[in-house]
């Protein structure tokens, strides 16, 4: 956590509101975060436990966390069903389905040029 008033958040606002790429990778930038965008684009609607059993490797700490900053920054939406036990849902806005084309095409381009980085072609260089 960062001040407010702090040089490193004032530059980092700075840049953002100056630069369309970074304000896009400060908001997409979490370990978890594409995966759980991924998992939403691929189903409409999928509960905490969903997720959670989806993203392996991801504590509950860190997909709250995550779940919490995709939902401040618009991408996703928080639905809680007024039942008991209460349900809650998570699912992506139309800016977070915005996203949709622009991972795809990251994804491609990842997999493409994934093995130019593997340990057997690094010794080749």
């Amino acid at each position: 956590m960062r001040k407010e008033s702090s040089t490193n958040t004032l530059n980092k606002e700075n840049l953002e509101s100056n630069c369309g790429m970074a304000y896009a990778i400060g908001i997409l930038s979490g370990r978890w975060k594409l995966s759980i965008i991924g998992y939403l684009l691929a189903h409409e609607k999928l509960r905490y436990g969903e997720l959670k059993r989806k993203i392996e490797g991801i504590s509950e700490r860190m997909l709250i966390s995550q779940l919490k900053e995709l939902q401040s920054d618009r991408l996703i939406e928080r639905i809680v069903y007024p039942e008991v036990p209460p349900r809650v849902e998570y699912k992506l806005t139309e800016k977070g389905r915005s996203l949709d084309h622009i991972l795809t095409e990251l994804s491609r381009w990842g997999k493409r040029h994934y093995t130019e980085n593997t340990p057997a072609n690094a010794e080749q260089r």
